[in-house]
Order: C-alpha cells, then structure tokens, then sequence
C-alpha cells in the first residue's frame, strides 16, 4: 500500500472537503502547525447529529485518505462546537472554491503556520494603511540573498535625493541587517529601530520612539534632497541595555483584539504601523516623504511577504539567471496564483533586476533573463490568452504582455557585476558611491526607477 505523504493527504483532504461542499453546507479544512488536518462543516442552518450515519462515514472516509495527517477530530459539525465563527468567520481563512449557484457550498482553508501564511493572505483592511501611502513605496526583494538589494537600496536612494526628493530607506531585512551600515556612521544611528517599534507597541508603548536620522555620509547631494534612514537596530544611549535577540523573537506574532469593540493586530498591520511611524517622524522633522525604500529580507519569510504583497506599490524582484533562483519565484508566483483576485492586482507592481548582472562576452545573456522571467511569470500570474478571448469584446481583455515589452514586469533592469563592491567596507571606504564603475553599473537601474518612482510632492507638508 502507497504511503500517504504530506502532499498527497492534502491533497485528499481537498478532495473530500470539495465533495462535501457539493451537498450544500460549507466547509474549512483547517491544517495545524504539524501538518495535521480537519474538516469543519457548517451546519448551523441544518445540525447534524454527532453520531448520525452521514457523519460517521465522512469521518471514516476521511481519516483513511489522510492517515497520518489526521488530527483528532477529523470532521466536526459546526453545530457541536464551542465557538464555531473562530474558524468559519476567521479573518484568516483563504477561500479555495467560492460558492456555486447550483447549491455547492465554499470550501475554505485555514492554515496554522509559523511562517509563510502572509504570501496569499487577504489584504489588510486597516484603513490606517492608505493607499496613498502604500503607492509611495518601493519594496527592493530577492528571493536569495547575497544579489547586492542592500547596495542598489542605497545607491537609489542617493540618487533619487540627488534630484531634490525626500527619500525614507526601512531596513526590513531584521535578521541581517545591512544598508544601514551603507547610510549612516554606527554614532549616528538613531536609539531605537523597527525592532523596537514592534515590541513597544505590543504593549502600547510606542510613543516618542526615536526611530529615525538624516544620512550625513551620502556624497554628492545638493539642492533639497534628504536621505532618512530607518534601521532595524537601534543605537543604545547612555549604557543602557539593547537585547537585540530578545526582542527579534518575540515580533512576529499576530496579536488578539485588547478589549470590547477593537481588532485583532496581524503582523502585517503591526509592520505598516511602524513604518508609517517612521514617515510621520520624517515628515515632523523635515517633510513628508517623497519615496519610501524598504529594503526586504531575502527567502520566504512573513516581511518579505507583507512587504511584497501588502505594503508597497512597486515590488523589484532581484533576479540572477540560474535554475535556483527562477525554482524560488516559481514557487511564490504559484503560491500567489491560487488567489487569482490577488494576483491580478500583484501582478501589475513587479518589475525583475537583473542583478550583479555580467554582460561581457554575451550580448545575448539579458535576453535570457528575460526569456526565463517571462516563462516564471507566464506560466502562473500572466492570464491565459486563448482564441476566444479575441472574439469576446464586451470581456476584459487578458493580461498577458508581449516577450518583448520593454515595460512588463518580466522586463529585466539590469545593474551590472562589479568587483570594485565585493567585500566592501563602507565605513573605511565612504567615497564608494563616487566610484567611476557604479555610474556606468547602475546607470539602467537608475534612469528607470527614476521613471517608475512616484513623482515628487508639490507640497512639503
């Protein structure tokens, strides 16, 4: 007999789940941190009883397809249990088949997760995060590190306050810290980071946190334009104790409701908050922020995710050509795909880097990238063009761009290879920027986010 793995148990589950929606009644498979799975019914309208023969041979059924993914009560009826809306109304819950005319009920997926939840989950309705806001932020990720995101964060911010714009860099790679370093000298770091902000808040002791500095090191800036800094870290004051590790593992929490009347805090509202902080600090010390650079931690992690697909408005994926990094945004356009009203939003938000690129001896290698970032996207977020598609005028029309639109978001911007910035050591070496190579390395990167960044503010406030 074949062994049922985690994959093929849920799998099953769907299966089942969908068979059991097809009657009428709606259903929310529920999946716990060790992969174990249960089938909810709700039957308010119509209760079931525990022992009836309905029930009894869906459980049968159903712990035999999933063994040993199989929780201990594997099918429940909404009717028997405690407080039922935890799980049917959960804000949580990600709908895998939306109700049919014909009576089929919503099937409806819960997933108890440590990380990853945030990469297709509903956007958060704080209105305190305005679109306004979430338009003004560049979000700079690549799915592995060490691809220069931190340099190229740096150098775009530079750049950008070179032309007279107010610029707020966020240090959201926690974990490792690193354009901070690129930015400001260790003294002149403010006392506390997003880290700190995290915490506090918990508890409701956000206010007059220091959160942010105006960068004094970036050469090369005349006119209006400011560089803000944002780091993960805060600078301790006065020998006063900073457990950094402490408060990292104890940020990343989702928080219940505090009382009657209020909601509960997700991590992504929790992480919007503290960077709208940072702008409203900015905004009180000079003026509000034209752009908003957040530097995003590498591989699959909930700031990557709310970063990515909640709090930003233009997302540059980094992107070197080899099947490891192409394997990894396959996974994630996937991920987003199974949330086709998601998608179709992201979608139009990504722009690929070429990074560290290496153009010499093959002027074709951009091309490639190109191909390869095209595949990525067609096969999961790109709508199928199909030839009925040209004869349905009153339909939207697919969302599908040509191989060769230089403005699609498989359209690579390429910043070149240089060795001058392996190993480099900014705080011995502050005249980096001024380096002949990145002007020539970045000039593409530069002139094109120049073009996609929002336009400066026509007012300071």
């Amino acid at each position: 007999m074949k062994t049922t793995r985690f994959d093929t148990a849920w799998e099953a589950a769907l299966r089942l789940a969908g068979q059991t929606a097809a009657s009428g009644p709606d259903v929310v498979l529920v999946r716990d941190l060790l992969g174990r799975i249960s089938l909810l019914v709700d039957d308010r309208d119509d209760p079931l009883t525990a022992d009836s023969a309905e029930l009894t041979a869906l459980r049968e059924e159903f712990s035999a397809a999933i063994q040993p993914f199989v929780s201990g009560e594997s099918v429940q009826a909404a009717s028997a249990m405690f407080a039922p809306e935890m799980f049917l109304d959960s804000t949580e819950l990600v709908v895998h088949s939306e109700r049919q005319p014909g009576g089929a009920g919503q099937v409806g997926v819960l997933e108890r997760t440590v990380v990853g939840a945030d990469w297709s989950r509903d956007l958060d309705t704080d209105t305190s995060h305005s679109t306004e806001r979430r338009d003004r932020r560049v979000a700079l990720y690549g799915f592995k590190g060490g691809v220069g995101r931190s340099t190229a964060t740096a150098i775009l911010a530079r750049h950008l306050a070179s032309r007279d714009y107010c610029v707020l860099v966020v240090d959201l790679d926690l974990e490792s810290p690193g354009v901070s370093s690129l930015l400001e000298n260790p003294a002149g770091l403010p006392a506390h980071g997003i880290v700190d902000h995290l915490v506090e808040a918990a508890v409701g002791n956000e206010a007059d946190l220091d959160l942010v500095t105006r960068s004094s090191v970036l050469p090369g800036i005349e006119g209006i334009g400011e560089v803000w800094l944002a780091p993960a870290i805060g600078k301790a004051r006065d020998g006063e104790p900073y457990d950094y590790l402490a408060k990292l593992n104890r940020i990343y929490s989702d928080l219940p409701a505090t009382g009657p009347g209020s909601q509960p805090r997700s991590f992504c509202t929790r992480l919007g908050n503290a960077i709208e902080a940072c702008e409203d600090l900015v905004a009180e010390r000079s003026r509000r922020p034209d752009v908003v650079l957040l530097d995003s931690r590498a591989g699959i992690h909930d700031i990557a995710a709310v970063t990515l697909t909640q709090l930003s408005g233009l997302a540059l994926l980094f992107a070197v050509n080899n099947p490891s990094t192409w394997e990894g945004y396959g996974m994630l356009f996937k991920q987003w795909a199974k949330r086709p009203d998601r998608a179709s939003e992201l979608r139009t938000r990504l722009r690929i880097v070429a990074a560290m690129f290496h153009s010499a001896g093959d002027a074709k290698r951009l091309d490639a990238l190109r191909d390869q970032a095209y595949e990525a996207l067609s096969t999961s977020l790109y709508d199928e063009v199909r030839v009925e598609d040209e004869f349905a005028p009153d339909a939207p029309a697919p969302y599908h761009p040509a191989p060769l639109d230089g403005e699609a978001p498989h359209a690579p911007i390429p910043i070149l290879f240089g060795n001058d910035l392996v190993g480099l050591d900014p705080h011995r070496s502050r005249d980096w920027l001024e380096l002949p190579f990145i002007e020539a390395a970045y000039a593409r990167f530069l002139t094109t986010l120049a073009r996609l960044v929002p336009k400066r503010r026509t007012d300071t406030a």
